[in-house]
Formats: structure tokens, sequence, C-alpha cells
């Protein structure tokens, strides 16, 4: 049945919303668009939609505008059909409606992500569960005690019982096979890592062992300990071990593909560290890279480690990449159009408008507060006095008339600011809303129901 939508918008953006609406598949969608007598979306109420909207007789649906602060629930018992708050941007509508092939769902996922606290035993019990506390908030599913060689860890079974008493999992991460056994007599639930030649400790526990082979470079090791752990009916998780670049990784990548090809059923680990630790690079993109070969190989657990700063939002990534890879993989597609949250320093569609249309808009305006917008050719800044294009945030001063407010002037500084480096790294810029950086920073939450307070946004006028 073709559905009859109703789109309430402001003036200013009725033009371009009725050039995307014509897009809209007929068979699928009628549409009728209604003005809600102002400006922008933003400046609507419930009270002025319910004052100012009528709505035919044959809708099934209205969609309020993204940045519309009405309450869609009291909008819907008014006029009686459901009322949904739509994309920010006008050019986001046909995905919205679900144009785009799929309905993206990245509440699923199938990869198990421990992380590990290197230097827990260099803290206090107390200060591993503070930490553990913030790693299972970001995404952690299990909590990995890192032990180091000749530092000896005496609270280790006083930290595991902590953490278990907080109902998180834990796995002990040491070469001590002392400090294994009375991690798993404390309550710990995986053992990282154990050999052909230390499988023996895995028979005296019921903590679920991760098995390496002897040396990264004996696949056969790793066969046999995966053989004996099969014939005892123990479970287990296999790691054939990740290696740094230049150092055994591209080959590390074919053990991989062979122990799943030679044990097609069997839980595997990758230790992702090696990579995101040990290459100077953003690692968003390499852990991106690496869920995706897990997502192939079925490979359900990963062991991160966050040390070097530039790593320092590696639970987050990974969190985000498997929810991604996992949604892709079900749909039999390529991990593109499944949200933002893997796109930091660039957009896959940065414009919302282009020259012609922030100029058609400029010409409308009636008043001098100033608008601030990107498009391919650079930044614009208008109000009804000017219209200006450029590429240097400060060069914009001289024209703005702002010399003598101050708080007006370091307002547009910031915004300007913002909007020039959104149009070199090709980001979308929304002003006064925060760049969207992805899963590099954390969102703030919103009343999406809610005003924002007013800012330093309006100028007296040129003389």
């Amino acid at each position: 049945m073709r559905e009859h939508l109703v789109f309430i918008t402001g003036r200013l953006a009725k033009a371009r919303l009725e050039k995307i609406a014509a897009t809209l598949p007929p068979e699928r969608f009628a549409w009728t668009i209604a003005d809600a007598g102002v400006k922008v979306a933003a400046l609507m109420t419930e009270e002025i939609i319910r004052r100012r909207v009528t709505i035919p007789a044959e809708a099934t649906r209205v969609i309020l505008p993204g940045r519309c602060r009405a309450d869609p629930a009291v909008l819907a018992a008014h006029f009686g059909v459901p009322v949904e708050r739509g994309p920010d941007e006008i050019v986001d509508l046909p995905v919205f409606l679900g144009l785009a092939g799929r309905k993206v769902d990245l509440t699923r996922h199938d990869v198990r992500i421990f992380s590990e606290i290197v230097d827990a035993s260099r803290m206090t019990p107390e200060q591993i569960l503070v930490r553990a506390r913030d790693l299972a908030r970001r995404g952690a599913d299990v909590i990995d005690l890192g032990g180091l060689p000749d530092t000896a860890f005496p609270h280790l079974d006083e930290t595991v019982r902590l953490l278990k008493a907080e109902g998180l999992r834990v796995s002990i991460d040491s070469f001590s096979a002392d400090e294994l056994r009375r991690g798993a007599a404390a309550g710990a639930d995986f053992l990282l890592s154990l050999n052909e030649e230390t499988l023996d400790l895995a028979f005296e526990t019921e903590a679920v062992p991760i098995l390496v082979p002897t040396r990264p470079e004996d696949l056969p090791s790793l066969d046999r300990a995966i053989e004996r752990m099969q014939r005892a009916g123990k479970p287990f998780i296999a790691d054939p071990i990740l290696e740094p670049i230049h150092f055994g990784f591209a080959a590390s990548l074919v053990r991989y593909h062979e122990t799943r090809r030679r044990h097609p059923d069997i839980a595997m680990m990758m230790g992702t560290g090696n990579l995101t630790e040990l290459t100077e690079a953003d690692s968003l993109g390499v852990t991106a890279l690496l869920m995706g070969v897990c997502s192939e190989l079925s490979i359900g657990n990963v062991l991160i480690v966050q040390v070097s700063n530039h790593t320092r939002r590696t639970v987050e990534e990974h969190d985000a990449a498997r929810r991604v890879m996992y949604a892709a993989k079900a749909d039999a597609a390529l991990p593109k159009g499944y949200g933002r949250a893997l796109l930091a320093l660039h957009d896959k569609r940065p414009y919302t408008q282009n020259a012609d249309e922030i100029a058609a808009l400029a010409a409308d305006v009636r008043d001098p507060n100033y608008r601030v917008a990107i498009a391919e050719d650079g930044v614009h800044i208008y109000n009804r006095d000017i219209h200006e294009v450029g590429r240097d945030a400060m060069a914009f001063f001289p024209k703005l008339g702002v010399e003598a407010d101050g708080g007006h002037a370091f307002y547009l500084g910031g915004e300007l600011t913002k909007a020039e480096l959104a149009w070199r790294l090709g980001k979308r810029y929304v002003q006064d809303e925060p760049l969207d950086w992805g899963c590099a920073m954390d969102a703030d939450a919103e009343d999406t129901t809610r005003f924002k307070a007013p800012g330093h946004t309006r100028q007296s006028g040129k003389p």
C-alpha cells in the first residue's frame, strides 16, 4: 500500500524539500509539504504546528524536520497519525525512508572484546576496578589482567574476586603458571595463553584456555593443542597470533586463514594490539580492517590493548566495527552505508547544499543574523547585508563588522574555524552543532524536544 507522507517544514527549506520529495518513487510514496509559517525548522514548536498545520485526510505519516524541537508523541495524538522526527539534513531523507536498500540495525554483534589492563600488577585492586568499570562502559566484555615479567602480582586473587563480585568477566594473561593457577582458583573465566607445552594447566581448572602455537610460525603445535582439547571435550579458544608489520604480519594472516580452513567450527581469537599499537597510523581504519578479517573468518574474540595515546579509543573503535561488520555480513553486503561510526576524518556526503542553493537562501534573508555553511567552493557566511565565500576563517573578520562586539566576534571566529576545518577535511558542518567524529569521540546526549540555550549569534547590522 502506498504511503502518504506529510513533510512539515519552514519557508527557507521548502524549495529544497520539494526537489528531494520529487525524487521519491511514486509507487511507494505520495506526499504533501506543509509550511509551518516559520523561516527555519529549529523555530517550530508544538503550538505553532498545531495552530498552523492541517494534514490531508489520506495522510498516513507525518515527518518533522530533524532539528524541530516539538514532541512527536504530542503531535501524533493531535493529528491522529504517526509522527516521526526525520533526518537533520534534507539530502538524507531518502535514506531515512528506507530507500538505501536496507534497514540498518547496529544493535547486534558476534565478537567478544577482551580488553587488557597491561600494568595490572602495578595497580591496587581498587584502581583496577575503576579501570575495569570504565572499559566495560566503553564496550569491553572481558577484563584481561596482564601480568608483567619479573613483576610480582600478590593481589591477583583479590583483584579477580573483586571484579567477579562486580559482575565482570575476567581473563588472566601471564607467562607465570602460578599466576594462571591462582587467577583460575579465584574465579577467572579465561586463561591466556597456553601452548602444547603448558596445556596441562587447562585440565586443572574450569577456566577456558586460549591456545597459541609454541612459536608463532609453528602452526602444527597449535593443531596438536587443539586436537588434545577436542579429545577431552573441553572448551577452548585458538589464537594463531597476529604479528606486527615487517615482523611476520602477512604470514600471520595466512595462519589465521589456514587455522580456520583446518578447523571450521572452533572458537578463535585475534589479538589486534600488535597492529593498532605498533603502527603509527590512526587506529580506527586499522581496526576496521582487522575486524573485517575477523568477520570473514568468523573469529569471535579479540584481545585489544590501549597503551599508546593514538589508540585511546580502541574499545569504542572495536565495538563500532564489530557491529558494522556483523550487519554487513548478515546482509551479504559491503560494509558501506552502515552509519558514520567508522568515519572520523571524512564524511561520505560532506556537503548538504551546493553554492547555488546557499546563494538562494542568502537572497531570502532579511535579518542581520549570520548564517555559516560550507559547499565544495568553500565556507559561506551571509546575512541580509553580505554573502562572502572564502577558505580562510580569519580572513572573513574585517568584513563582518563585529569589531566592537567581543562576544559575537568570539562566536563567529569559533564557528568559521570549525567550518573551515570541516571544509578542508570533507566533513559535514552544521552551524551551532559539534562536528561528528564518529566513534573517535563521545557524542553529547541531546534532548531533541528542548530548545538549545541562545548563543552569540546576532549582530546589530552594519551602519
